[in-house]
């Protein structure tokens, strides 16, 4: 068990840089997310500003105990929610004509990656500890 808990420890500074760097680019360069945001989101500049604040916050809330189980699974929902936004990125950047055979290679892994995502918000906040967990 202590190995799982070294690994906890750090992951949560990486994973807190990732969410905190996210939520700054959401604040200061919201053009980019607003691209993305599928039609049928209402107010898409608010959602954005919240997206970034929640990113913000959850990055946060991973360093502070009281709070680190929180956070961890406000950013696994975080994680599920944005996921029509990435998924309307790769197609409309896969479906343009002009489209390179990089982006490919961006938004498949960043689409199947997704999951671990979530997982690795809900490990490090020590929310579950599945697979590690004893087996029988």
């Amino acid at each position: 068990m202590a190995k799982v808990e070294t690994w906890r420890r750090r992951i949560r500074p990486v994973l807190s840089v990732f969410y905190g760097l996210a939520g700054v680019l959401h604040l200061a360069l919201p053009k980019p997310f607003l691209s993305i945001t599928p039609s049928w989101v209402p107010y898409p500049e608010a959602v954005i500003l919240l997206t970034g604040l929640c990113e913000i916050t959850g990055a946060l809330g991973l360093f502070f105990p009281a709070l680190r189980k929180s956070a961890a699974i406000g950013l696994a929902l975080y994680a599920v929610c944005v996921f029509p936004a990435n998924i309307k990125h790769a197609l409309d950047s896969l479906g343009a004509a002009d489209h390179s055979a990089w982006a490919w290679g961006y938004h498949v892994p960043r689409l199947a990656l997704q999951p671990f995502l979530v997982w690795l918000a809900l490990f490090a906040g020590g929310v579950l500890l599945w697979p590690f967990q004893n087996r029988r």
